[in-house]
């Protein structure tokens, strides 16, 4: 598992040489061996969490870096006549390191690495030192992955050279490697490498190397651990365990594999082993060499294989199909198409004056625009949809492909581009799928495009509570029960069949993660058709980490459609059915007490994400994509799915960002999971330097999992998931309803007696240019993205030590009033807040009561009635809260939205309460849209909510005459849960003319 390094106690930066050694989780004797070396004998700082997550690429790369001083050191003993003994210690000690972690990769390659090794046992210390520094000079610029010719065997004539990898490649071409599962001697080994390289044609698109491995369990550390794999060729022959000693490697990777491994056919440890790799690398290319049969293995092998290969028909065909595997995901439609167009002559007599940069390069006073932007960006800039471009709205070309090649990588049915965010990707998502009078349930701190598209689509909302974390001022997300509770509040009122779609955020903006596959089969159990839209604007990367990746909303579908197919998963439902009796004639208690499952034969898996691409992978800004799992889409949601879409999407949409979206599809296809593990990385070396320094520590310090998620959601009981380990990560992860992501950091700042938000403007962005997003009263939260790097790290370390070194002055100089004011503010920023209000519930006029009273509320209604003028007033908060004592109902007119925290306190036809207006008058932010501090609040006049209520009456009687309401349930029919009678039915009729 990624995650950071040291944390010295020297200073605020963690050095590039005392970044990360240490960090994996190696025995006490070998972690100490190997500090000892890679410091040379210097003083080692403290170390601060030795059993830590780890990250073998930083320890490698690390490793290298202090094996050259130690060489350079020897080098320098050997000339000047010093004793040798330390630094021949140092040395072997890091060979010794390194031997098992070098058998993972190509570059340098067992060759190479066995010849470090020989220069060091001859005594030939000059070469050993020029040979190392070339290595780990590669490292550091990455020029073994550019092809720029090196030998590294020109310091040793007399051995066998083995070409590098950059040899023979004529060009920049990317590199990568291919991971070949086969137990063969050294002598085949360098065979298969040569046969392969001779197999490279100079018009080749790619250059790799192979790295070959023994046996199961290195292949699943190799897919682990080396970033550089694009492919994997499983071959019959390969045994089980590793021969070598790779103890400290494997408490890095949990291992996939079954006791009866060598018991079963070598073709059933191939397929075996391919379902392994894929859990952890579902992007790599498999391959399947065998000498058996491979007409009959095609059929039943091919859904894990992309192709399979008799072993004697060459390397040619496999050669070709791995540079034609990695070339698909390598592919970039539009942007190709987009390219091509700049490049060709045309005549515009079309809108758009600015394209192909005439209108730019014309002008006397605007040619400055091309001189910071480039002329690509204009040459490339049309409004034509023909001549190798494409149409958004109805795509058949480059766009069509590039879609279907996001479909591919994000691992959904369909995917679209959107233009304009997210924002417009959840209002295309809702209008697709929600009628008017359809009853939604959200989270009612979700991002306010939700509530905007609710209003517009004219939902019935039914709000959700969160948990919330008084302390810091800030909601978690939504419990289970508290879903479940509201969908049986619905069915006791004879409305499930009106429920339409459950809205949630994941993660939400402070990290608070899901487990959706969960919560989507137990409200299945409820409502078997019930539609899901997951927000995972802030999510996208997490398709790309073995880890995360169970936890994302395509992923959590297509595993939920292909356990309910499982013939086992229909016995487990049986035996549940047996047990509860019919989900319909359940008691509550009972249903909210235990796991539910839905039943195979009714349930049907519809599933809608919304991601932020340009949030935390690589886009232009405003670049979305929706992803769809519907098993039910061409059926019921794809002809309003796409006037949705052409309601909410431009007929002049920025082909730069669609340009952006197809490219950071390829990044993500063939970088993302090197990416999101340097990102957790650098997340976690954040959170180190500052709970480990004694100056930052002492004004601040990173929330945890256990900070920000009660122990009730955490039955694994870890409170630090990460920072305890992979495999502590992944049971954490595996169990608990609510996990934390490592990549956003929550800072604590109550005892600075700073605010968020002057801490966020006066301190970080105005004094020292660091950007930030979201703030409490009392935190700030930092996010690492595929962007940051260890420089960006370390800069904003620098920056929160000066930040506390200057308070720690100012206090040392202030005055005792001074004094006073300061400890205040701390106390305020630390001390319990009012709590955090729940939702007061709506106003009669807005509810649409029919049966049963359920919190449901019409805030379309509620928001166009305010358009009149003539039915609001404004009241100053002091007047609200004399008629709140009063008994009088004060109705919101509008959106009330402070932030921080940035959710709607109030939304249209809310009621005010006491606890809403204790929370508001505790805030000392500046910024409250919605609230006027000259007018104060927007609220409804009593005469408005007369007419609001004699429309709600009239349109509830004209829906009784023409579609009764179906009887409620009674306690009496409640109770019938306790019986074994088998389920018959767990849904109500759906009578589509009620909506």
């Amino acid at each position: 598992m990624p995650a950071g390094g040291l944390a010295p106690r020297d200073g605020p930066v963690v050095t590039e040489r005392k970044s990360l050694i240490g960090r994996d989780r190696l025995s006490a004797t070998l972690l100490k061996a190997t500090l000892s070396a890679v410091y040379g004998g210097i003083t080692v700082p403290p170390v601060a969490n030795a059993k830590a997550y780890n990250s073998l690429w930083q320890f490698k790369a690390d490793a290298w870096s202090a094996l050259e001083d130690a060489a350079v050191e020897l080098s320098a003993a050997s000339a000047g006549k010093q004793s040798l003994d330390r630094a021949i210690d140092t040395a072997t000690e890091l060979l010794n390191v390194l031997g098992p972690i070098e058998r993972l990769y190509a570059y340098p390659g067992p060759q190479e690495f066995s010849k470090v090794r020989r220069l060091l046992a001859a005594g030939k210390y000059d070469q050993f030192a020029a040979m190392v520094g070339e290595i780990n000079r590669s490292f550091v610029t990455d020029s073994f992955r550019t092809g720029q010719e090196r030998n590294l065997g020109r310091v040793d004539q007399a051995s066998d050279r083995d070409t590098h990898p950059g040899e023979q490649t004529g060009g920049n071409r990317p590199y990568f490697e291919v991971l070949v599962v086969e137990d063969i001697n050294e002598q085949q080994e360098r065979a298969l490498r040569e046969e392969l390289r001779q197999a490279r044609r100079p018009d080749d698109q790619f250059v790799f190397e192979i790295v070959v491995v023994p046996s199961f369990d290195e292949a699943i550390m190799a897919a682990r651990l080396n970033f550089a794999l694009q492919a994997c060729v499983v071959c019959r022959r390969f045994v089980h365990k590793s021969r070598h000693d790779s103890s400290f490697l494997e408490q890095l990777v949990v291992s996939a594999r079954p006791d009866d491994l060598m018991e079963r056919s070598p073709e059933d440890r191939a397929q075996e082993l391919a379902r392994a790799v894929a859990r952890i690398r579902p992007e790599l290319d498999l391959y399947l060499m065998t000498e058996s049969s491979i007409e009959d293995l095609a059929g039943r092998l091919s859904h894990h294989f992309r192709r399979i290969f008799h072993a004697r028909e060459g390397a040619l065909e496999l050669h070709l199909s791995i540079l034609d595997g990695v070339e698909a995901r390598y592919r970039t439609p539009f942007f190709s198409a987009l390219r091509s167009y700049s490049h060709r002559p045309t005549g515009v007599f079309h809108a758009l004056p600015i394209s192909r940069g005439k209108s730019i390069v014309n002008s006397h006073w605007i040619r400055d625009m091309a001189d910071f932007y480039g002329l690509n960006i204009f040459m490339a800039e049309t409004s034509a949809t023909c001549g190798g471009l494409d149409s958004l709205l109805e795509p058949t070309g480059p766009l069509r492909e590039a879609q279907e090649l996001a479909a591919h990588t994000f691992g959904s049915r369909q995917t679209y581009f959107v233009t304009n965010g997210t924002s417009t990707a959840n209002k295309v998502v809702v209008q697709a799928l929600v009628q008017p009078g359809d009853i939604v349930l959200v989270d009612r701190n979700c991002h306010q495009s939700h509530h905007y598209g609710l209003m517009l689509a004219g939902a019935m909302v039914t709000y959700l509570e969160a948990y919330p974390l008084h302390q810091y001022s800030m909601y978690g997300a939504v419990p289970l029960r508290e879903i479940k509770r509201q969908l049986l509040e619905l069915r006791k009122a004879g409305k499930l069949d009106r429920v339409k779609m459950l809205l949630l955020t994941n993660c939400t903006f402070d990290g608070v993660v899901y487990n959706p596959i969960r919560v989507m089969e137990e409200c299945l159990a409820i409502k078997p058709d019930l539609v899901f839209l997951w927000d995972e604007a802030w999510f996208a990367f997490a398709r790309f980490h073995p880890v995360y990746r169970p936890r994302t909303a395509m992923r959590a579908a297509r595993t939920l459609i292909e356990r309910l197919r499982l013939p086992e998963y229909r016995a487990e439902y049986d035996k549940f059915a047996d047990e509860v009796g019919a989900i319909d004639a359940a008691a509550d208690e009972v249903l909210l007490e235990r796991r539910l499952l839905p039943d195979p034969a009714r349930a049907r898996v519809r599933v809608y994400s919304t991601q932020s691409t340009h949030k935390t992978l690589t886009s232009l800004r405003q670049g979305s994509m929706i992803h769809v799992t519907d098993q039910d889409f061409s059926q019921k949601a794809e002809e309003t799915f796409h006037e949705a879409y052409m309601t909410h999407t431009s007929t002049s949409p920025n082909y730069q960002i669609l340009a952006s979206l197809d490219l950071g599809r390829r990044q993500a296809a063939l970088e993302g999971f090197e990416l999101v593990q340097k990102q957790i990385e650098n997340a976690m070396r954040l959170r180190d330097a500052v709970d480990n320094h004694p100056l930052l520590s002492k004004y601040m310090r990173c929330l945890t999992t256990a900070d920000l998620i009660p122990a009730e959601y955490r039955p694994s009981g870890i409170s630090q998931p990460l920072r305890s380990g992979l495999k502590n990560m992944i049971k954490a992860w595996d169990a608990d309803e609510f996990v934390l992501d490592p990549s956003r950091i929550t800072i604590y700042i109550g005892a600075t007696g700073i605010d968020g938000d002057a801490f966020k403007r006066s301190h970080l962005m105005d004094r020292y240019g660091v950007q930030i997003n979201k703030t409490s009263r009392n935190t700030v939260l930092f996010m690492t993205t595929i962007g940051t790097s260890r420089s960006s790290v370390a800069y904003l370390v620098e920056v929160l030590v000066s930040i506390a070194r200057d308070l720690e002055h100012q206090i040392i100089d202030m005055s005792m009033s001074e004094r006073a004011a300061h400890e205040r503010a701390v106390l305020r920023l630390t001390a319990p807040s009012a709590p955090l209000p729940d939702f007061s519930g709506f106003h009669p006029s807005f509810t649409g009561a029919r049966g049963l009273p359920t919190p449901e509320g019409d805030v379309r209604r509620a928001f166009y009635l305010s358009y009149n003028d003539a039915y609001c007033e404004y009241l100053m908060p002091d007047e609200v809260e004399q008629r709140v004592e009063n008994g009088q109902q004060v109705v919101s007119a509008n959106f009330v939205t402070p932030y921080p925290p940035g959710y709607p306190v109030l939304v249209p036809g809310q009621v005010f309460s006491q606890e809403i207006l204790s929370f508001m008058r505790s805030l000392d932010t500046p910024e409250v849209h919605g609230y006027r501090p000259d007018l104060g609040y927007r609220v409804y006049i009593d005469k408005a909510l007369e007419i609001a209520t004699a429309a709600t009456a009239m349109e509830i009687a004209v829906m009784d005459e023409q579609f009764p309401v179906p009887q409620a349930r009674s306690a009496r029919s409640a109770s019938k849960g306790s019986s074994g009678s088998k389920p018959k039915g767990n849904r109500a009729p759906i009578r589509e003319e009620q909506k």
